[in-house]
């Protein structure tokens, strides 16, 4: 089957093997269902505008259902290796030949960008199902931990009691944040360019709205121009992927530092750790740096869809469409499995509550309530009560005090040499320095008092059941439009 009278010959070799035919294999893999998807919506639109009859419809439309990965190959000769030309051969090398008019008046531009987006809109769903996942066991094992002390760090040094509880809700916020965001991108993009043609518009009058509403679209892309030369979803979506996948890898090194055994906060599952080849007594955690290592996959990516863009003209170009394109799929599958992984770990990790209680011990973690204390109880002005309150630490470290065995005429010392009294201190360094007494000191919404974090998590609860509620809408909207596509043929199509 000839596919073009305006050049001669057929691709080089070199020209196939290098981007042809991995082109073809991509497409046959990851967009084939929607380009059927999408010719059977636009054969709907030849029945509807008159150019086929319903019988001539009905088995064109069963042709084209035939078509799987296993009934196309790429073919320099038969098809140029392009799918859109494999796809044509498929259903003209049919029983049936299509109808004179079939493909009349189209373009491969708007349907190509209809069937990438499509995919991606189906992988960026996909990424808002695992995540949504994740906040379910990551809201599961912040609860069992609201009131497990442990110490948080600020600038990598012990600063105030938290609890892992409390960590995990800001993963839980943060989680909830992207799904967001991905809501909002996932809505901004729900817009059909089928129906752009070349990138100028088309000139049968094709009903738009029915075709979006054919392949679950929300609307239609209004501008025909944006509709095949925009790739501005493309990094919209990349960018929601990237910035969470950022988060995670913060959230990760917590973790990473809290496992390694200058702190043994906490423990992973056998099937979930490594060991050393030379080091029989060591114990390690490579899940924890594959997860890093991937959101950096994620991250760098985004940055290559943007580059792929840079200095192109507008319009359909195969550097943009294709060529750089191909990342955002890329990025999508690293994410999924950096997702699954944090799940994994989520699931299995265990704190080692003794070990962190210890360590807010070793430490003494209430300064900034002693100060507090000093000045709202004993009326020594705020700076001076934290002069007196660190040179108090000071001391006691130098001595080798321990946070839990204060000492009150150390602190009545300390505050004399401010010419200020510090009474009750044995009172003031009890109620600044038990453990779990400085952890329900922070009473303020959204601080770590045991309190305050089940109410952070009961609303991320009610969130995250909202989030899925919307997104399981979309979900709906588009397996109902393919259960209709899916309807055979009939007259009633033409109406």
């Amino acid at each position: 089957m000839a596919v073009t009278g305006r050049i001669d010959g057929t691709p080089s070799d070199v020209w196939n093997e290098e981007v042809l035919a991995p082109q073809f294999a991509h497409e046959a893999a990851h967009l084939l269902p929607h380009y059927v998807a999408i010719e059977r919506a636009l054969l709907r639109e030849y029945l509807r505008m008159g150019l086929v009859d319903a019988p001539g419809a009905a088995a064109l439309d069963a042709r084209l259902g035939s078509l799987d990965a296993d009934a196309i190959r790429a073919d320099p000769r038969r098809n140029m290796s392009d799918i859109s030309f494999a796809l044509e051969y498929h259903v003209q090398s049919g029983p049936t030949p299509p109808f004179a008019a079939w493909h009349v008046d189209r373009s491969r531009n708007d349907a190509q960008v209809c069937a990438q987006l499509m995919a991606a809109r189906t992988d960026f769903a996909a990424v808002a199902t695992d995540l949504l996942d994740l906040g379910r066991a990551v809201t599961a094992l912040a609860a069992r931990h609201t009131d497990t002390p442990m110490p948080g760090y600020t600038h990598g040094q012990a600063a105030q009691i938290i609890t892992p509880g409390y960590h995990l809700a800001a993963l839980a916020a943060e989680t909830n944040g992207a799904l967001r965001r991905m809501l909002h991108t996932y809505d901004e993009t729900d817009a059909c360019p089928l129906g752009s043609g070349a990138m100028a518009g088309q000139e049968l009058p094709w009903d738009r709205a029915r075709l979006a509403d054919h392949l679950g679209f929300a609307r239609v892309q209004p501008h025909a121009l944006v509709g095949v030369a925009s790739r501005t979803w493309t990094t919209s979506m990349a960018s929601d992927l990237a910035g969470h996948a950022a988060v995670l890898s913060r959230f990760t090194t917590d973790l990473m530092t809290w496992g390694g055994s200058g702190f043994g906060f906490l423990d992973l599952p056998d099937d979930l750790a490594g060991i050393s080849a030379a080091m029989p007594q060591k114990r390690n955690f490579p899940v924890l740096e594959r997860i890093r290592g991937r959101c950096a996959q994620v991250v760098g990516r985004a940055g290559d869809l943007t580059a792929g863009q840079r200095n192109t003209p507008y319009s359909n170009t195969v550097e943009v469409s294709k060529e750089t394109g191909v990342h955002l799929h890329t990025q999508a599958v690293a994410m999924r499995s950096l997702l699954r992984l944090t799940h994994a770990v989520v699931t299995g990790v265990t704190y080692r509550t003794d070990r962190m209680r210890t360590a807010c011990a070793d430490d003494h973690l209430g300064g900034f309530t002693l100060a507090n204390r000093l000045t709202l109880e004993c009326g020594i002005p705020w700076r001076t009560a934290q002069i007196v309150a660190g040179r108090y630490v000071r001391r006691a470290v130098e001595q080798g005090l321990r946070a839990d065995r204060p000492d009150p005429e150390l602190l009545r010392a300390c505050a004399a040499e401010s010419g200020h009294e510090a009474e009750p201190a044995d009172l003031l360094l009890a109620e600044s320095f038990d453990i779990d007494r400085g952890l329900r000191a922070k009473r303020s919404a959204g601080s770590a008092h045991p309190d305050r974090v089940g109410e952070l998590l009961a609303d991320e609860e009610r969130e995250l059941r909202r989030l899925d509620a919307e997104w399981s809408r979309r979900a709906t909207r588009r397996a109902e439009a393919a259960r209709r596509l899916d309807t055979p043929v009939t007259v009633r199509e033409s109406a």
